[in-house]
């Protein structure tokens, strides 16, 4: 089986999307997966290229048994929708510039994260930057669901 390429896009590729890569690498190795992925995350903008995920993030995840420490921010670029096969859009916001930025060729890898989280009623995943606790609480709560759900219809039965 060829591998599957998914790559996570956030706004600055240091609270959502390394949330949900670290997350999908943890719940797929646990599962025995690992090879049948690879994963990356990328931001929006080029506000923290090179920084690790903000602290905050990493401190909530490792509570639950997730690291992700050694990921270093970055910018989706347009090569970007050429090599992955998945590019997941933590929000719609992201979706939109992403539309506008790939090829038209590519636009079909563009997916929205909160589709595999059919039973909230939100459509985006919440920024938790400029919050407190609780958001990135609930940053963790929708990436480990939106998370299961693709390894679940990603993978064979």
């Amino acid at each position: 089986m060829a591998t599957i390429k998914v790559l996570f896009v956030c706004t600055g590729n240091i609270c959502r999307s390394p949330t949900a890569e670290g997350i999908f690498r943890h719940k797929a190795k646990e599962g025995g997966l690992e090879a049948m992925f690879e994963v990356d995350s990328a931001g929006t903008s080029a506000y923290h290229v090179g920084e690790s995920a903000d602290a905050r993030s990493q401190e909530h995840a490792r509570f639950r048994g997730y690291h992700f420490a050694d990921i270093r921010s970055r910018q989706v670029v347009p090569a970007d929708y050429e090599r992955f096969d998945k590019v997941i859009a933590i929000d719609r916001g992201h979706q939109r510039f992403m539309s506008l930025q790939a090829e038209d060729k590519n636009r079909h890898k563009i997916e929205l994260f909160m589709d595999y989280v059919p039973d909230e009623s939100t459509q985006d995943v919440p920024d938790p930057y400029y919050g407190g606790d609780m958001g990135f609480e609930r940053v963790l709560d929708l990436v480990e669901k939106g998370v299961a759900n693709m390894l679940k219809q990603w993978t064979p039965k």
